[in-house]
Parts: structure tokens; C-alpha cells; sequence
């Protein structure tokens, strides 16, 4: 085996369609743009969303709100949910998520006050409400705030 009669392996190399060279290579005469028309031509192309002169789709519905650059997301969690833990345990967003609590730790956590906790646990997250405050100290648990 020599530099020289090297090759591809058979199959692994297709040649490219040259259009437009003849009837008889299959590709010729209007080499595959179909006849006439704007997409036959030279630089014949329909921008997106055109609908032929009708108003477009994204001229006719009103613009409505915007997004806040600076806005940020919580997965809220109830104290109620928080039942689930034991005696002493450490809350944070990891254990949130490997006990279903939330989805991912993509999100900020806030704590809210909504039923009632039995157990004195700890709580790692960014915000809490006022009365979850209350229900946390109230069973003899603690909290804190983390940025």
C-alpha cells in the first residue's frame, strides 16, 4: 500500500448534484427550481412570516406587557411540606429536590407559612415569609437567610 492509490472506502463518498449542466444529467433545463415565478429567480426569497401583502401574524396581535430584566423566580415551598423531615434535620435546597419538594435548585427559595410544622428543624433559604418566621420558632426550630 502506497500514499499514491490510496482510497475511500466503497460507499463512504457520494458526488455532489451539479444542476443546471444539460437535460441529460437529470438536473437541467430549470435545474430544479420548477418554472417561473420569485423562488425561481436570483435572489428570489420570501422573508419569514410574509403572508403575500395580508398584515402579518406579528403586526396584527397588540404588544402587551413586558419582561423585568431584574425579576426574580421562586419555587415556593409551604411549611406544611416541610412535615416530612425529622426531628433536627438540616433544610436546604438540595434536600428539597431529592425529596420532591421542588423541582431543581434552579430558582430562589422562599418558605411560606401556609399549614402548620410539628419538628424543630433547620432551614436553609433565601426568603421567608413572616408567618413561616413564627411557625419555625414556634416548634422550636431555626432559620436562616442566605443571599
Amino acid at each position: 500500500m502506497e500514499l499514491n492509490n490510496l482510497r475511500p472506502s466503497i460507499g463512504s463518498t457520494k458526488n455532489r448534484k451539479r444542476i443546471g449542466r444539460g437535460t441529460g444529467s437529470g438536473h437541467g433545463k430549470t435545474a430544479t427550481k420548477g418554472h417561473k415565478g420569485q423562488k425561481a429567480r436570483s435572489g428570489g426569497s420570501i422573508k419569514a412570516g410574509f403572508e403575500g401583502g395580508q398584515m402579518p401574524l406579528q403586526r396584527r396581535l397588540p404588544k402587551r406587557g413586558f419582561t423585568p430584566i431584574d425579576k426574580v423566580e421562586f419555587s415556593l415551598v409551604n411549611i406544611s411540606q416541610l412535615d416530612v423531615y425529622e426531628a433536627g434535620s438540616v433544610v436546604d435546597s438540595a434536600s428539597l429536590v431529592s425529596k420532591g419538594l421542588i423541582k431543581s435548585d434552579r430558582f430562589a427559595i422562599k418558605i411560606l407559612g401556609n399549614g402548620d410544622i410539628s419538628k424543630a428543624v433547620k432551614i436553609i433559604a433565601n426568603k421567608f415569609s413572616q408567618t413561616a418566621k413564627d411557625k419555625i420558632i414556634a416548634a422550636g426550630g431555626s432559620f436562616e437567610e442566605i443571599a
